[in-house]
């Protein structure tokens, strides 16, 4: 009999954890909040965590690559960005 290959555990990993880096942003934001109230079930707090812990890691990882680009863009060389 044939094997099948498994498929994975959810059709949702192979999306991005979020829209855009300013939708990761928010939604941490708000977790950040509703986690600094502490009035949620231990349950739900590290549901909420794991979330926040995932939203993060995409930030960074935007983040580092927005870097990446710019330096890409300056030959090789991060430069400080003077703002007008």
């Amino acid at each position: 009999m044939p094997r099948t290959p498994k498929t994975s555990p959810s059709a949702a990993d192979a999306q991005p954890i979020a829209a855009s880096y300013e939708a990761a942003l928010e939604e941490l934001e708000q977790l950040v909040s509703q986690l600094d109230a502490g009035q949620l079930p231990l349950d739900q707090l590290l549901t909420r965590y794991q979330r926040g812990a995932e939203l993060l890691a995409f930030c960074r990882a935007r983040l580092e690559a927005v870097e990446n680009q710019i330096k890409v863009l300056e030959g090789g060389e991060l430069k400080p960005w003077d703002q007008p």
